[in-house]
């Protein structure tokens, strides 16, 4: 779903309706967002149903999400603003349901440091996978753009593929039983506060997520403006992603026997390295550039898989302090930290480009090209270094996560003898 919402539909809906108005509709859309995840995010901690915690949600959340890119992809003759906004807020509503329960499952699906290791980079895995076909999509359908042809065969894809595949996913896989026993909302802001590796944590990937979110934002013009390499840009976009999915594993097996937080470290000080290269790159050096798509490609994957691995753990941390295993309000703060690192590296890089003389629309302008390249490829160094000397320490590695396991039974065997007291006598 990123990649339609974020590429495909701001240029078709942008023909008709005006690009400043689409941006600032989909802007919209977007930062609801920051209300919907803590909410999800709670509510599935506090339901208890024979089915489960995360399973209502996403059932719920599917019919939600199809319904709505639906609208989205194949939209009336005459559309307006109010038509995209609306079918936007509803299609990331239904996609918080479906993705924010989804990462909480996954987390809870083992309690084992190494195995959450294994699930994360798993399901990231998939994802960049997904984004693969994403990108593709237009020269898969034969049309090589996202025209109303592309648009609607990605409708009929998600109608055709993802109910099988949710109703697979929903009956096969196991849900660990977990009694919920919420507790109020000022005790438990007073424990995630008090959760320091959590927040040391959060700021980490906030950092980490800025560095990610600069390049992200300006591929494209980087591409196109320094290296005067347009047609070039889905071919570097596949480098960098393929080369993120073969050394997933790679980066799981130096986990195991470094430490979550050490390998993700390791992986930030490589990318640096590589990227330290860029800045001095200009119009013609585009294989010099692939080299660097793809040595810098080997790190994207670990920096969403082993993070997420390591939030798992400090889940625990909060469980057994006596937040009653709240995963689904840590991802939604999580959820929000990363599109809040997205907003940052946008709000902060557009302006100050704006400032230096950058002109976007014109590729023969060469004012204020060096500051795109310092913007793209150096200032993102001085993030990663930030967070890597927050992880490198982390007090959190496997022997603290055993210790903080053994907390957690203790805390839920308690619970359960309280709970057993409680109950009137028959």
């Amino acid at each position: 779903m990123g990649i339609p919402m974020y590429l495909f539909l701001p240029g078709f809906y942008g023909q008709t309706l005006g690009l400043t108005a689409v941006g600032v509709a989909l802007l919209v859309a977007r930062l609801w967002d920051v209300i919907t995840d803590p909410l999800i995010g709670s509510l599935g901690d506090r339901i208890n149903t024979r089915w489960g915690r995360r399973r209502p949600l996403i059932a719920a959340g599917t019919p939600i999400l199809l319904v709505s890119a639906w609208a989205l992809f194949q939209p009336p003759e005459g559309v307006t603003l109010s038509y995209l906004l609306l079918w936007g807020l509803a299609a990331y509503l239904g996609w918080t349901m479906i993705s924010l329960p989804y990462t909480a499952w996954g987390a809870e699906l083992s309690t084992d440091y190494d195995q959450r290791a294994n699930l994360t980079a798993s399901r990231e895995g998939f994802a960049l996978f997904g984004t693969l076909v994403a990108i593709a999509w237009p020269a898969i359908m034969g049309t090589g753009q996202a025209d109303a042809a592309t648009l609607s065969s990605l409708a009929w894809f998600l109608v055709i593929v993802l109910p099988p595949i949710m109703l697979l996913t929903l009956r096969t896989v196991p849900e660990r039983p977990v009694t919920p026993h919420p507790i109020g909302w000022h005790a438990g802001w007073q424990l995630l506060r008090a959760n320091r590796p959590f927040l040391r944590l959060l700021l980490a990937y906030l950092m980490n997520g800025m560095a990610n979110g600069l390049p992200a934002a300006l591929f494209t013009l980087f591409v196109a403006h320094v290296l005067l390499a347009e047609s070039w840009t889905g071919i570097l976009l596949l480098a960098y992603f393929i080369a993120g999915i073969v050394a997933l594993p790679g980066w799981l097996w130096i986990s195991r026997r470094i430490g979550k937080h050490r390998a993700w470290a390791l992986s930030m000080l490589w990318t640096s390295l590589i990227f330290i290269a860029v800045p001095f790159l200009g119009p013609g050096d585009t294989w010099a550039f692939l080299a660097i798509c793809l040595l810098s490609g080997v790190g994207v994957a670990v920096d969403m898989a082993l993070p997420a691995a390591i939030q798992a753990d400090l889940v625990d941390l909060d469980t057994a302090a006596g937040g009653g295993q709240r995963t689904g309000l840590y991802f939604g703060i999580w959820n929000m930290a990363t599109k809040l690192a997205l907003a940052l590296a946008v709000g902060i890089a557009f302006p100050l480009l704006e400032l230096s003389g950058f002109d976007a629309t014109n590729i023969d302008d060469r004012s204020g090209t060096f500051a795109l390249a310092l913007f793209y490829g150096a200032i993102p160094i001085a993030f990663k270094v930030a967070a890597v000397s927050l992880m490198w320490n982390f007090p959190h590695d496997r022997a603290a996560q055993a210790a903080t396991r053994a907390r957690v039974i203790d805390a839920e065997s308690a619970h359960a003898a309280d709970s057993g007291h409680s109950k009137p006598a028959a």
